[in-house]
């Protein structure tokens, strides 16, 4: 579904990819970690075709560079970091937005594109909020409606850069559990930029761990989450402790 062979990418003269190949097949449910400016939020952008890179890039076997953006929005959804507080929409306008792509040039939505936000804001728990304003909405109801609006395209893949960040655990816990099921059910290929190295092992069967633009391992949690590659990679020395009941890792800096 995602293929990128030998990549390397910079803004102006700082390269932040280097050689880089990674392939995520369709339905696969993929994390990258690593510490803040490894390349995790660039090779997104770079998936997206936002960053010019030399290598090839293909996405559903077809060049980035030759999908047009209507085409490549109706393929996959992008969820930021953050969404900006200032947009004057309310949140059923915002999550609208998810559906341009998929509208008439010379048309507005029809019944078909309001029975998707309407899905998509059912889904994220946010269809209760659908007439107030984004500027009245907390950090962690910015965050869920930005999911909204990526599911309300139905694209076939979504791309998430630590969209959890603003979130309680209680929100934080039913994303991940709605991306598991969405994957699951629809065969959505999810790969998410993820900071906490806990959650990704309980959520998610691949990591792909960079550093410095480099791909320095790949696989599942129990084989990248080891000591010796996370000291390599965050410089900082780690402790790795098995959850057994979550079957997952707790990752902790050693002090």
């Amino acid at each position: 579904m995602i293929t990128l062979t030998h990549v390397t990418a910079a803004y102006r003269t700082e390269t932040v990819l280097h050689d880089l190949s990674l392939h995520v097949a369709r339905g696969e449910l993929v994390a990258l970690v690593g510490p803040n400016g490894a390349g995790k939020s660039s090779l997104l952008r770079v998936i997206t075709g936002l960053l010019p890179a030399q290598g090839t890039v293909q996405v559903a076997g077809t060049d980035i560079a030759k999908l047009c953006p209507r085409a490549r929005a109706r393929l996959l959804s992008v969820v930021p970091q953050e969404i900006a507080s200032d947009i004057p929409y309310t949140a059923h306008d915002f999550v609208l937005l998810g559906r341009t792509a998929s509208l008439p040039r010379f048309g507005g939505p029809a019944a078909q594109d309001f029975e998707a936000v309407q899905e998509a804001m059912t889904l994220t728990e946010t269809w209760g909020l659908r007439q107030r304003p984004l500027p009245e909405m907390s950090g962690g109801e910015r965050q869920r409606l930005a999911l909204a609006m990526a599911l309300a395209g139905r694209p076939e893949i979504i791309l998430l850069d630590e969209p959890t960040s603003h979130l309680d655990l209680r929100h934080r816990a039913e994303m991940m559990r709605l991306l598991t099921r969405l994957n699951r059910e629809r065969q959505v290929t999810v790969l998410m930029v993820v900071h906490d190295l806990t959650l990704a092992s309980q959520y998610f069967p691949r990591l792909v761990l960079l550093g410095d633009g480099r791909k320095l391992a790949d696989g599942a949690p129990a084989d990248v989450l080891r000591p010796e590659l996370l000291e390599a990679a965050y410089a900082c020395p780690v402790s790795v402790i098995p959850l057994p009941a979550a079957a997952a890792f707790c990752v902790l800096p050693r002090l």
